[in-house]
């Protein structure tokens, strides 16, 4: 495993983190607490160290299966990023939540899921610009920050092109952005990324392997489950990225190279991107993750890159 400094926070994390959007049941799987158990501790295995969760990946489920992993293992060890602003009514129903008060609220909530005394990266979740201007929402996230419950505050934007919410980061004391970014959508190269650079933000990359279409393992007319996300996407749409994805591996993926490997390799060499937090189903999918920080593309000349 390669690891590289996230930003301004100190914090030194693994380049491939463990996404748990999963855990929710928003793909597919329901999850017993010993499955979430073995991918965790292949994780931990592989010396991953980072964990990416939300307070709606279920009803705060996704962070309960988590903290009750944590419980019984050496907490300090991992950092663990959350978000807030929604409220989980069932699968793919949700509101916002963000005034100051309900984020508190939810504050507690997930900090009572996790089992943890303290949360190290704690995220405004894909909200509206409209919520994300609130002086009082700031002034209580500041507040957590002295009283020890959030060690750092971050950003999840939710449209990939968001520039007004990343450059007002460093205002904020935010000291991390989460964006979409892989191989099929490179948005974030035109102006997130140079205003991440010159903030000195971390950048955590999700859907690196987009939604799985960069696994290489779906063709064009792929079908998804009810209770799959990708159910929801437009076929047409699902179709003609599933057809880019067979250029990319004919034309840019080595020989005898695993895509998902490739790919997420691909992200880790940008010099804006500190780290990403794919999705694993399963221990398997996990190790096939963290091959990718063996894979040339991911050089130890990275300006985030920790010298051991």
């Amino acid at each position: 495993m390669k690891f590289r400094t996230l930003g301004t926070t100190g914090l030194k994390t693994s380049v491939i983190g463990v996404g748990t959007w999963q855990f929710g049941g928003e793909w597919g799987l329901t999850y017993s607490q010993s499955q979430v158990d073995s991918i965790l501790d292949k994780a931990a295995e592989l010396d991953i160290n980072l964990i990416d969760t939300a307070e709606c990946y279920g009803d705060h489920l996704s962070e309960s299966f988590i903290g009750d992993y944590l419980s019984r293992r050496e907490r300090e060890r991992w950092i663990v990023a959350t978000k807030f602003g929604h409220h989980f009514h069932g699968l793919f129903e949700r509101t916002d939540q963000f005034s100051a008060e309900a984020v508190l609220a939810q504050l507690d909530q997930s900090l009572k899921a996790l089992r943890t005394e303290y949360i190290d990266i704690y995220q405004f979740h894909s909200g509206s610009d409209s919520s994300f201007d609130n002086d009082r929402l700031w002034t209580m996230l500041d507040k957590q920050v002295e009283a020890g419950k959030i060690r750092h505050l971050g950003i999840s934007i939710g449209s990939n092109a968001n520039i007004h919410q990343t450059s007002q980061a460093s205002d904020l004391k935010a000291e991390v952005i989460q964006v979409v970014y892989n191989r099929l959508d490179r948005v974030p190269e035109k102006e997130v990324f140079p205003s991440c650079e010159e903030q000195k933000l971390g950048v955590l990359a999700r859907v690196p392997l987009a939604s799985g279409y960069l696994s290489g393992k779906y063709k064009p007319g792929a079908a998804f489950g009810e209770n799959d996300v990708r159910h929801k996407h437009d076929v047409q749409q699902r179709d003609e990225r599933l057809a880019q994805v067979e250029q990319i591996q004919r034309d840019e993926v080595p020989a005898g190279v695993p895509m998902a490997e490739w790919a997420l390799a691909w992200c880790l060499q940008h010099p804006a991107v500190t780290a990403v937090i794919p999705g694993c189903k399963t221990p398997e999918q996990v190790e096939s993750n963290a091959a990718a920080a063996s894979l040339a593309l991911v050089n130890d000349e990275h300006p985030q890159a920790v010298k051991s």
